[in-house]
Formats: structure tokens, C-alpha cells, sequence
């Protein structure tokens, strides 16, 4: 019987280094990994880190390659594991669908924008030129200041949308809902530093009348010791819904899908209804509203259209607007009248 030829110490030397470069990858997504499954009040750094999950796809898949490289059989098992679990993730199962429209019951088709205009600094004009391009009917604004309300004035964007209730404010804390249909506001998120107002937009189709529920969305971002407040807002745009009739939660939720507490405020509970993530459901809560400009990070998703399942989302899309670091979402959506 012959003996197997010794494995030349290059060799060996070779595939130590790819184990060691393996692992290093997979450390990393293995955290993450740990993050995202435990549904803990994790703090500020780890819920900053969460709204990345997408990314860490790239070293899981380094890792398995790395592995494979290694020829290392339970290095393979745990950075395959690794990287099914991150595939998994970045197409979650979907807390509600979209209702089916029964045979002849009316429908009424909203064209719905929202922007973050950053700090008010957003150029107005490409505001417009967004609004008319795709006949908004219905644009949320978040972080509206005077001075962005004048230049936007002088653009022309009243005689688009004749309607708006509007709450101007320095820097972020400003919000503004403009219509083609005729609004009022009924409420105001409580509790929080930003103006969130909560208003009705009149809707009849075929001698039916309804009214849209709209919410200007701003929470305020976990960064540094903003953690409970963002917390707390998004826990009372939970309590918005009234369980029946249209809503849409419009704006800039500072939170992806990877966020225990959006995906808690999209699965509802006894009292809610499961909500629908427009860009989840047209497939493309892959692609970037944030940072457009501004900072040197990888693309996340904090910006959403999120309605009640009595309304449909279709040609969801994400456009740039200069001046802003967060990039405009924009949908039709078919509200069925009951």
C-alpha cells in the first residue's frame, strides 16, 4: 500500500491563510446574523448596523468562496449556512398583500411622492418638474422649512397641487402634504420633535365617497441619543391605523426592513392591520433612498410608501431630487372603495 504524497508546505500554507481569510469574512455576517434574528432592543450602534444587512451578502458569499478555496468542509457548512440565511433576508416574507379588488367595486388611482427635502434644501424646481412628470396627485414632504415653502411657491407647485396643509419649521422639523383632491388635516403624531400631521384626502369613484388616511412620516433618526425617540415614533404610527379605511404612511421612516420595530409596525397586532411596503411588494426594497449625496456609505432604504391592504402599489420607482441626501419614492396607487 502507498502512502499519500505529503501536501507541499505551500500548499498547507495556502489554504491556512484562506481558512483565516474565511473566517474573518464570515465573523461579521455571523454578528449581523445574530442582530437581525434576536428581536431584542439592541443599542444604537447595532441598530445603525441593521439597516446594512443587505450588504453583508458580499463577505458571506467571500466567505464561502474563501472556504471553498480552504478546502475546508466545515468552514463550507458554516459560511454556506451564513449566506442562505442573508439570501433569506433580503426578499423577507411580506407581513400583508395587497387585496383583490372584487368585481365591480370602485377604484380610485392616486399618484403618491414623498421626499425627505434635507434640512429644506432640496431644489424646488425638481420638486415640480417630478410632480408634473409623473401628474403627482398627492406629495409628501419631510424636513419642509419656509424658505423651501417659498421657493417651491415660486415654482409653480400650487397650481399642481392646489391643496396642502403645511407645518413649516427649521431645519428637519417642518412637514407639508400637498394635493390635487381636497384635504384637512385630523391629527398630529403625538410625542414627537417633528411634525408628523395625520390628514384626510376626499376620494369618490362611481358615487362612492371614502377618505384617505395620510400620514407625513419623519421620525427622528437612531443616532446618537436619538434611539428612544425613534423608537417611540414609530411606535405611535402604529397606533395611527383605526383598523378600516384607507391609509398611507408617507415619507421618511428612518428604518429598513432589517428594523425589528418597522417590521413590527408593518405585521400590526390585535388591534391594526398588517400594513404593505409598496417598494417590498414591487420587489425593489433593494434599491437606495439614502444617503444620495453627502456621505461615503453603502445605499440603504429608509424612505417608504406604506398602505393598508385595501390599496394596490404599482410603477413603484426612486428619483434623485438635487439638494437632498434622500432620494424621492414615488407610486400609483388603486384604492378600493368598500
Amino acid at each position: 500500500m502507498t502512502d499519500a504524497a505529503p501536501v507541499p508546505p505551500a500548499r498547507r500554507r495556502r489554504a491556512r491563510a484562506f481558512r483565516w481569510a474565511s473566517a474573518a469574512a464570515a465573523a461579521p455576517v455571523a454578528l449581523i446574523g445574530l442582530l437581525r434574528a434576536i428581536p431584542a432592543d439592541w443599542p444604537v450602534m447595532a441598530v445603525q448596523l441593521l439597516a446594512f444587512v443587505p450588504w453583508f451578502t458580499v463577505p458571506a458569499a467571500v466567505a464561502l468562496l474563501l472556504s471553498i478555496a480552504a478546502r475546508s468542509r466545515p468552514l463550507q457548512l458554516v459560511a454556506a449556512a451564513l449566506l442562505g440565511v442573508q439570501v433569506l433576508w433580503l426578499f423577507p416574507p411580506a407581513a400583508a398583500s395587497p387585496e383583490t379588488a372584487h368585481a365591480g367595486q370602485p377604484v380610485v388611482e392616486v399618484k403618491a411622492m414623498a421626499i425627505n427635502a434635507g434640512l429644506g434644501q432640496a431644489d424646488a424646481a425638481g420638486i415640480v418638474d417630478l410632480v408634473q412628470e409623473h401628474q403627482v396627485d398627492l406629495l409628501v414632504v419631510a424636513e419642509y422649512t419656509q424658505e423651501l415653502a417659498d421657493r417651491l411657491s415660486a415654482a409653480g407647485l400650487a397650481r399642481l397641487l392646489p391643496h396642502q396643509v403645511a407645518h413649516p419649521r427649521a431645519r428637519a422639523a417642518g412637514a407639508a402634504v400637498f394635493s390635487s383632491l381636497s384635504l384637512r388635516e385630523v391629527g398630529m403624531v403625538p410625542d414627537s420633535p417633528f411634525r408628523m400631521p395625520v390628514v384626510s384626502v376626499d376620494l369618490s369613484a362611481a358615487g362612492q365617497e371614502a377618505a384617505l388616511r395620510v400620514v407625513a412620516v419623519h421620525t427622528l433618526a437612531p443616532v446618537d441619543d436619538g434611539l428612544a425617540q425613534w423608537r417611540s415614533d414609530l411606535a405611535a404610527l402604529d397606533r395611527i391605523d383605526a383598523g378600516a379605511g384607507p391609509l398611507l404612511l408617507a415619507g421618511d421612516f428612518n428604518a429598513t426592513l432589517d428594523h425589528r420595530e418597522f417590521r413590527d409596525l408593518l405585521a400590526g397586532d390585535s388591534r391594526t392591520r398588517p400594513l404593505v411596503d409598496v417598494s417590498a411588494a414591487a420587489g425593489s426594497r433593494l434599491v437606495p433612498t439614502w444617503p444620495m449625496r453627502g456621505y461615503y456609505l453603502p445605499g440603504v432604504t429608509l424612505d417608504h410608501l406604506v398602505t393598508s391592504p385595501d390599496i394596490t402599489g404599482s410603477g413603484y420607482s426612486v428619483r434623485t431630487v438635487a439638494g437632498t441626501d434622500h432620494a424621492a419614492v414615488l407610486a400609483v396607487l388603486e384604492i378600493r372603495l368598500s
